[in-house]
């Protein structure tokens, strides 16, 4: 398999200006393009730079006259084959267009085919009407990160630590509940791994603030606690939860559930987030074929149990729907913060308190054990031919007798001897 040379791309300072003549916003590059705003703000510092088809339609959407005004110049991405498999590269498959749209947005919204919305039955514009929580989080979230110059004479925008990890949570804890109810299939369990991840995502803030993905790194987080093998060790584990109300999402729900953990995570992250072959395979610590195998081997598991779901989008939208029927909520982010710091307290107490302890068993210890050798004491024995030791007694009458005839007699006698004094 051979590459094309890569598309030439304008100087990075050159980008944004480009974008300015043709009217365009940074939302609207992102949309055309089907990646995020924040991509297309570090693409124009210089932080990242678009490959593959992306930066050939990026290329192509800079360099365009004025007229070239369509509204959708979305490259189209190629599946998983074989043939990618044995090369070890390959890019998102059908199943993972906008599929981080489709499990990111909240309350069960989900996003279209043609860039929009559904809610409810309304459709409404992705850019059109007034912004969202969510669309606000992630402005905050981008500004604290990855701000703009475009007016050098101001302060740049910052947050505290509280305000970005509050921002932080407000973008990714909606759809972290959501992917996670489909790796354990227990909602309890979901919304406590998305709040364990950020609250060890808050214990580590100044780790995660300056990561290059904290949203990647608090994901992984979350996935590693919901499938530890420790939980099934727990009371409440031993109790099912409801399964979902429809057949179609229980059966799909069963399906994954039967799959081994680390192949229903590879096929939650390629084909339900929609991340591409290679992130997919570096979240999950393997090699790239190896994540393309597992991603072939889930989606002939699945479409072994349900036909209908053979072809990689209907197994996307069925993954996005399954995860959005159950209106899973997460916790508040102030509650989130809480909740760590005071877990964070009890584990230094009781780490105070283990030191004290094992200082006091140390110095008891020193204080009470020998200075000096002691030869151990020889077992006793038995011997043999003695008459046993008796206790003296009363005496008899012949003997009180004898004893008074014998104190009687003289003491010079040839019969005792006498010691002398000197």
């Amino acid at each position: 398999m051979t590459q094309s040379p890569a598309t030439p791309l304008p100087a990075p300072e050159e980008r944004r200006r480009l974008r300015e003549n043709r009217s365009l916003t940074q939302a609207d590059v992102a949309t055309r393009l089907g990646v995020s705003r924040s991509t297309v703000r570090s693409w124009e510092k210089g932080r990242s730079t678009p490959r593959g088809h992306t930066r050939e339609a990026y290329a192509k959407l800079l360099l365009a006259g004025p007229a070239d005004t369509g509204p959708d110049m979305s490259p189209p991405q190629e599946d998983i084959t074989p043939e990618l498999v044995g090369a070890g590269t390959g890019a998102a498959g059908a199943g993972g267009r906008a599929g981080h749209e489709a499990l990111s947005v909240d309350r069960g919204e989900r996003v279209g085919a043609g860039g929009e919305r559904v809610d409810a039955g309304e459709k409404r514009s992705a850019g059109g009407g007034g912004r969202s929580g969510l669309d606000r989080a992630e402005e905050r979230l981008t500004e604290a990160w990855l701000t703009e110059d475009a007016h050098p004479g101001l302060p740049e925008p910052s947050l505290t630590p509280a305000q970005a990890f509050d921002a932080l949570y407000a973008f990714c804890a909606p759809a972290l509940v959501r992917q996670a109810y489909l790796l354990t299939g227990r909602r309890e369990l979901a919304r406590e791994s998305v709040e364990r991840a950020f609250q060890q995502a808050w214990y580590r803030w100044p780790e995660v603030a300056v990561d290059r993905d904290p949203a990647g790194w608090v994901r992984a987080a979350a996935y590693e606690y919901a499938l530890s093998p420790w939980h099934r060790l727990r009371p409440r584990h031993r109790h099912p939860e409801a399964p979902p109300a429809g057949a179609a999402d229980r059966a799909l729900l069963d399906a994954l559930l039967e799959l081994p953990p680390v192949y229903r995570r590879t096929l939650v992250l390629y084909d339900g987030v929609g991340l591409g072959l290679p992130e997919t395979a570096a979240e999950t610590e393997a090699s790239t074929p190896a994540a393309a195998n597992r991603v072939l081997h889930a989606r002939e598991a699945v479409a072994a149990r349900l036909p209908e779901l053979a072809s990689p989008e209907d197994l996307h939208w069925r993954l996005a729907e399954l995860a959005s029927a159950e209106r899973l909520r997460a916790a508040k982010p102030r509650t989130v913060r809480w909740y760590g710091e005071r877990r964070a307290q009890q584990w230094t107490r009781a780490a105070i308190a283990f030191t004290v302890l094992l200082i006091g068993v140390t110095l008891l210890t020193v204080g009470t054990a020998p200075d000096h050798y002691e030869a151990p004491l020889a077992p006793p024995e038995t011997v043999r031919g003695l008459p046993p030791k008796t206790a003296p007694g009363p005496l008899s009458a012949a003997e009180l007798k004898l004893r008074a005839r014998l104190r009687s007699q003289q003491m010079n006698g040839p019969e005792r001897l006498v010691p002398e004094s000197r």
